[in-house]
């Protein structure tokens, strides 16, 4: 909208990426993010229990948290702070500075969500899911 209207919006380099699974989970398929066994142990002995929930999915095995447990609550504090690294170190790569650099709307859009989708379609092909499961009603995404 800022190109095409000519809007300015202040602070808009202010703003911050979602921690959402497309982002979260970009960074736990390519290795970056690993669960400790501990807890990995813990998310994959939730995820049995749940599969027997009648109507409940079982189809990929990925280890399941409830949106109050610290390890979703780290993911997703950790998912904000790489992106905004991650922002930096791709308009270095690409020799972009500044003004002329991306924004983190337009590295969100075109590269941690769609490659996140694309990663997510190649490690859970059944479900295109996120590689850690929230047990959630909806109002944490």
């Amino acid at each position: 909208m800022s190109k095409l209207l000519h809007i300015h919006f202040a602070g808009a380099d202010l703003l911050t990426g979602l921690p959402e699974y497309r982002n979260g989970g970009l960074f736990i398929d390519t290795g970056l993010l690993t669960l400790k066994d501990e807890d990995m142990t813990r998310g994959l002995e939730a995820y049995k229990r749940n599969s027997r929930v009648e109507g409940q999915p079982s189809m990929e095995v990925v280890p399941l948290f409830t949106t109050d447990d610290d390890v979703i609550v780290e993911w997703r504090a950790v998912t904000v702070g790489f992106l905004d690294e991650l922002l930096g170190e791709v308009n270095a790569i690409l020799g972009l500075y500044r003004s002329n650099g991306l924004t983190l709307a337009q590295m969100l859009e075109a590269g941690t969500w769609k490659g996140g989708r694309e990663l997510a379609q190649v490690s859970r092909p059944n479900t295109q899911g996120p590689p850690i499961m929230i047990l959630s009603d909806g109002t944490v995404f």
